[in-house]
């Protein structure tokens, strides 16, 4: 299968310099609507997908995302490769705003979301233990080095559901206790839909502030995060820039992320529900034979 590129990401971070036919396309998903139309094209000859995840003009808030129709839209497009890019608050001196992290582990906190294709009539457990694929991450590492962006290899996330920043007692929680990195609202339950739909996923963190742990940044100001915000997505789309040169043609993952479903579903295939079988098509079809 050819390889594609697509990009999950927030304000200036679903168009890129140098796209070749390029077009703003939608994809009917069952799962619901996407966030937006998803502008696709070829990059140095790499077919690329970008998702506005809150749909342009950010219009959805992180609960309302409807991260569902977004991972089938793109697995329906023919996208192999995920890269997830989002702004994030930091809970290390180190990774200070305007950083990137490159996340290799998340604790979910969100509660207000559907995180699963598979439920009544198809049951499927995929593991998660190691969400982000290394093979694209490592990728994403290099691209960021290679533009001079100052980037950390590794990191836990803490997904919050939102739309409100942490209280100081949380933010300390999550530094102090729980060793959490960073914290943002929307790589939970993307980063497991993902797995779930055996698509290569890695996830870019883009730091804009410091929570409210910081004795300096006692309160998130979000006239500040914006302004890093924008920064950001400049560095971020140079970023995306590189990858195809550093992916090169498609080949299977080496991490099994393209084979997250070969045992994971349980259901007897006489008791399974047809009506959901048809929903699975795009995300599931290679292990349902549909």
């Amino acid at each position: 299968m050819e390889r594609m590129i697509g990009v999950i990401g927030g304000s200036g971070v679903y168009d890129i310099d140098g796209l070749e036919d390029a077009r703003w396309q939608a994809v009917d998903s069952p799962w619901g609507t996407p966030s937006d139309e998803i502008l696709t094209g070829r990059l140095d000859g790499t077919k690329m997908a970008f998702l506005p995840r809150h749909g342009r003009g950010h219009v959805l808030s992180p609960s309302t995302v409807p991260y569902r129709a977004n991972i089938d839209a793109l697995k329906r497009l023919g996208v192999t490769d995920v890269v997830s890019v989002s702004a994030c608050g930091s809970f290390r001196e180190e990774m200070a705003p305007g950083d990137f992290v490159i996340v290799d582990q998340f604790i979910d906190r969100t509660f207000a979301r559907e995180k699963s294709f598979f439920g009544a009539g198809c049951v499927a457990h995929v593991s998660v233990a190691h969400p982000t694929c290394g093979r694209l991450a490592g990728a994403c590492l290099s691209a960021a080095r290679d533009e001079g962006i100052n980037v950390h290899e590794g990191g836990t996330y803490l997904a919050m559901e939102g739309p409100q920043f942490s209280s100081l007692a949380e933010s300390k929680l999550y530094r102090e206790n729980w060793g959490c990195d960073v914290i943002g609202m929307t790589n939970m339950p993307e980063a497991k839909l993902a797995r779930e739909a055996e698509l290569c996923y890695a996830s870019v963190a883009m730091v804009t502030d410091y929570d409210c742990w910081h004795p300096d940044h006692d309160a998130v100001d979000v006239g500040d995060i914006v302004k890093t915000l924008m920064g950001n997505a400049d560095k971020a789309r140079a970023m995306v820039a590189r990858l195809p040169a550093l992916l090169g043609a498609h080949s299977p993952c080496d991490k099994g992320c393209d084979r997250a479903l070969e045992y994971a579903i349980l259901t007897a295939p006489e008791k399974r529900d047809a009506a959901l079988l048809a929903k699975l098509h795009a995300v599931a079809g290679r292990v349902l034979g549909d």
